[in-house]
């Protein structure tokens, strides 16, 4: 049909007789040509798209690859930001610190080093609690050990690890909680050194600077050394040797592998880390260290097995041994020799260790074996030699438990301890060790004092008086001597204390030290010569610079060898046949005297031989009485055992002014236990007696080696005809402040006070 055409069921209009192409013919026109116009266009229209594409693909990034370049560009912009931002905060808090010029290390607090006379160590004294030790010098398992768990690249960074700065921090990233610290040993030293412990970003970057400038100062090896000997590892103890001494009692020097392990743990946490107080928290610790020393190849496998096995003996809680009470006594004395203490010094101390060790054993033995049943806590010792020098002092039962010195600080009454100066002072008149007088009632104007055993023997030599501690006999003496030169006597011979001057001194009742007391009984050893009691020898600098050197070595007389012999020969009776039969020494002549105060309060023995002097208390620290506790008990066994153990291998000597053997007691010495108011007289001979009339007295023979009286010995040992003529004016006697208090002396504390002394004839026979 002319004007349409088929296409397929739909018919299409027709244009004809159109002299041009219009829209029409595109739609008539072949369909290979619609295919090759339409194949141009897609390329083209492909080609349009490729190339949005790329230029979509360029201005976002290049993919993967673009990606890699934007973030390491990103990063670089980052890390300028951030360098110029931590130049900026180093810049500033730098400009906040003092100009670098001033810069320096701090010294060490200064340390005290105490040794005894052979030079072995006694205790550390001063803030750090030990003395430095060179890095070359401790045990090398502990800078390996401290380098292992907390700076394995020490040796490799310049004060502050990058890399191990970054290390830790991931590690605390990936475990959620702080694992690894990032501070370099160096950086630790700083911080010690210079800052405060805040935690604050001033303070890191100030503890970074400073760890430079260390660096930059000091060698690696100093820096190492400085940090060990300063660091805090808890208890009061700054450096690896105040550690080592205070947790393991041995030198750094020494410490072995398992120790240096734990020592290194300490200082994650010193306090909750302590050996002493959690051993079982210190060792998990000392095993992670050790992990780490074989993992930086500084131990074996084998090491690390044989160190988890080797675990140390359980630390103690607090410093003991008696050693420490000399070290107090030297740190109390320090200053009045050398003023303050700038630097580190050893003090070298007139101590013996082993003695030291002797006496703490022998107070310990004796109070754990009767001190209970006897209600006796605490007990003191000290010994001495012949020039006064210290050679053990033992302050109380534990050191660890009560750190007062109750041998030099404590002053107690001495009982009848102090009765040999009274006898001294009676020989200076010129009385003798056979000298005769009355063991009878004595009244001092409304005092009158008792023997222990309330027995009175009749006439006794002074001999057997002091061997046997009568209190009359003393109380007679103090008068006749007189109290003000008894007191200067006990001065003279090295009494301090205040010293009342009446008649109550005859029987011990003023107050002084242990330590006094002992030193005043040396001459009597010595021959005659003060000896000033004394613990320092010498103090020098590290350097060996003295800084004060003791000067006792030439000491003054103050008692005549006369006398010092007399005194040495009435003294070794106490001990071979008196009250202090406790205190014998198998081969030495021993001299003593015993003491004892108030209801049992106070016990003393006070003793010596050619070689020491040793003086010993028990008691009780609040004042209560023991149970029937007399110097002759407890104090005499302990000074024996003491004694025993001090004069091991030491070839015996005699006392001064005595030969090999001591004669025996005069003729006049009477029983040991009488019966009240008996004495060899005969009845006829008593009456007269009582009735003021003497007796003829027998000469007494003068004792072996003892410098015989210039006067004839009968005028010597011719006793007053009556107990009230030794009394001069004992009227007034209370009015002179003669009067002592009611319980002195080695009594039971039952002094009696009568109206009037036996002196009638019905009173001797009747022996009230």
């Amino acid at each position: 049909m002319a004007g349409k055409s088929r296409s397929g069921n739909r018919i299409e209009p027709s244009f004809e007789g159109s002299g041009k192409r219009g829209h029409g013919s595109d739609l008539r026109a072949d369909p290979r040509d619609r295919s090759g116009r339409s194949s141009k266009s897609s390329k083209s229209s492909k080609s349009s798209r490729s190339s949005s594409s790329r230029t979509r693909s360029r201005r976002s990034g290049g993919g993967f690859f673009g990606f890699i370049r934007t973030a390491v560009y990103w990063s670089l912009v980052l890390c300028l930001w951030g360098g110029l931002g931590v130049a900026g905060l180093v810049v500033y808090y730098g400009s906040r610190m003092p100009s670098a010029d001033s810069w320096a290390m701090p010294d060490r607090p200064p340390n005290i080093k105490i040794v005894d006379v052979n030079g072995v160590l006694l205790a550390n004294r001063g803030s750090t609690g030990g003395e430095a030790v060179p890095l070359d010098a401790m045990s090398p398992y502990i800078p390996q050990a401290v380098m292992a768990i907390e700076d394995r690249r020490f040796y490799s960074h310049f004060g502050f690890d990058p890399i191990g700065f970054t290390r830790a921090m991931v590690s605390n990233v990936m475990a959620g909680r702080m694992v690894q610290g990032g501070s370099t040993v160096t950086q630790q030293l700083a911080k010690n050194m210079f800052l405060t412990p805040e935690r604050t970003l001033e303070r890191k970057v100030q503890e970074v600077l400073l760890a430079v400038w260390l660096e930059s100062k000091y060698s690696k090896d100093q820096i190492l050394a400085m940090y060990l000997n300063r660091v805090f590892f808890g208890s009061n103890s700054y450096g690896v040797e105040a550690a080592s001494r205070r947790y393991f009692n041995k030198s750094a020097r020494d410490v072995n592998l398992t120790e240096a392990a734990i020592l290194a743990g300490l200082l994650k946490a010193p306090s909750a880390l302590s050996p002493a107080k959690n051993p079982e928290g210190a060792m998990a610790r000392a095993k992670l260290v050790l992990n780490a020393m074989q993992e930086e190849g500084f131990i074996s496998r084998e090491e690390l097995v044989a160190a988890v096995d080797n675990k140390p003996m359980k630390a103690k809680s607090y410093w003991t041994g008696a050693e420490h009470y000399a070290a107090d006594m030297v740190m109390d004395e320090l200053p009045g020799l050398i003023g303050d203490v700038k630097e580190d010094i050893i003090v070298d101390t007139t101590i013996d260790r082993a003695l030291e060790k002797a006496a703490e054993k022998a107070i310990k033995v004796t109070l754990d074996k009767e001190g209970k049943k006897l209600n006796a806590s605490q007990a003191a010792l000290v010994s001495i030699d012949g020039t006064g020098a210290i050679r053990a002092v033992v302050g109380g039962r534990d050191y660890a438990a009560s750190q007062f010195n109750r041998a030099f600080k404590a002053k107690r009454q001495p009982g009848s301890a102090f009765k040999p100066f009274v006898y001294a002072a009676a020989l200076e008149q010129g009385l003798l060790p056979n000298s005769v007088r009355n063991d009878a009632p004595v009244r001092i104007g409304k005092w009158t004092p008792d023997n222990y055993d309330n027995k009175y023997r009749g006439r006794v030599t002074l001999a057997s008086a002091l061997a046997n501690s009568l209190n009359t006999i003393a109380a007679q003496l103090v008068m006749e001597a007189g109290p003000n030169n008894v007191a200067k006597v006990a001065q003279r011979m090295g009494i301090e204390s205040v010293m009342q001057e009446n008649a109550s001194i005859a029987l011990g009742t003023s107050e002084t030290s242990l330590v006094e007391l002992t030193a005043a009984y040396a001459p009597f050893m010595n021959g005659g010569f003060k000896a000033t009691p004394h613990v320092i020898k010498r103090v020098t600098t590290v350097s060996g610079k003295v800084l004060y050197e003791n000067t006792y070595d030439a000491p003054p007389r103050v008692l005549s060898e006369k006398i010092a012999a007399e005194m040495n020969y009435m003294m070794n009776g106490v001990i071979t046949r008196g009250t202090g039969k406790n205190a014998k020494l198998p081969g030495w002549q021993t001299a003593g005297k015993t003491g004892t105060t108030q209801s049992f309060r106070d016990a003393l023995f006070v003793g010596y031989t050619a070689n020491l002097t040793t003086g010993v208390w028990f008691g009780n620290d609040d004042g209560t009485s023991m149970r029937k506790v007399t110097g002759g008990g407890l104090p005499a066994k302990a000074w024996s055992q003491f004694m025993i153990a001090a004069h091991d291998g030491v070839s015996p000597a005699p006392l001064f002014g005595l030969g090999s053997d001591v004669a025996p007691q005069p003729e006049l010495e009477v029983k040991s236990e009488p019966d009240s108011n008996a004495t060899d007289d005969t009845l006829f001979e008593m009456i007269s007696h009582a009735l003021g009339e003497d007796k003829p007295v027998k000469k007494e023979k003068q004792p072996v080696g003892v410098i015989p009286d210039e006067r004839p010995a009968d005028e010597a040992l011719v006793p007053p005809s009556d107990v009230g003529d030794v009394i001069r004016n004992q009227d007034d006697a209370a009015d002179n402040g003669l009067v002592p208090p009611m319980d002195v002396g080695e009594t039971t504390g039952a002094t009696q006070h009568r109206k009037k002394a036996n002196s009638t004839l019905l009173d001797v026979l009747m022996a009230e």
